[in-house]
């Protein structure tokens, strides 16, 4: 075997999403960051499209994402729907977090791979990431507010048109127990065809 598979399963059966509010105010470097963005990176495309895209917010930076948030929550959601337990959020996630990662698809201008297929490739490059943080220590949550996917989000983020943010990623160290879980044994999801 070319890598200890004991590990590597291992590493993959105690990925756990951990929440911005169990997040402890230690900071994350941004040499852990560039090889979780790096690890992403590494996720199958179809065509080497390579779509993934990443505005990485970090410090001060936190602040930006945070007005953001909570300004087009104010305007996007009508006042009869809105919720200030939501909002308080939304504001406060990114202050929370040492890294908050809001991770985008680029559309190809020809459009030959099919968008379904780019998206995929972006979602697996978020689960390259989160094995990362997991690999690290690190508490990851991938969350995707509904004002992720608004022409607004785009515009805050400098996407295209066709581009698409599909969820912010964030990270830090946790403070609380590595969570436990679990998953229906394998007979319940697969079904093998030998004939």
């Amino acid at each position: 075997m070319r890598f200890n598979l004991s590990e590597i399963n291992e590493l993959f059966r105690t990925r756990r999403t951990i929440y911005p509010e169990q997040f402890t105010e230690r900071k994350v470097h941004r040499e852990q960051v560039e090889v979780i963005l790096n690890n992403g990176q590494w996720a199958p495309t179809h065509g080497n499209t390579q779509p993934w895209r990443f505005k990485v917010f970090m410090e001060e930076g936190r602040q930006q994402l945070s007005d953001f948030l909570g300004k087009a929550y104010l305007e996007l959601t009508p006042k009869e729907m809105q919720n200030d337990a939501k909002l308080a959020k939304l504001i406060a996630r990114p202050m929370r977090s040492s890294v908050v990662i809001a991770v985008s698809m680029a559309r190809q201008p020809e459009e030959k791979i099919l968008e379904i297929e780019e998206i995929e490739a972006v979602a697996c490059a978020i689960q390259n990431m989160h094995l990362s943080c997991t690999a690290y220590g690190l508490g990851g949550f991938w969350s995707t507010p509904k004002l992720i996917y608004t022409q607004e989000m785009n515009e805050f983020l400098g996407l295209g048109e066709k581009d698409k943010c599909l969820g912010l990623f964030y990270i830090g160290y946790p403070s609380i127990e590595w969570p436990k879980a679990h998953r229906k044994p394998l007979e319940y999801t697969t079904e093998w065809i030998t004939q």
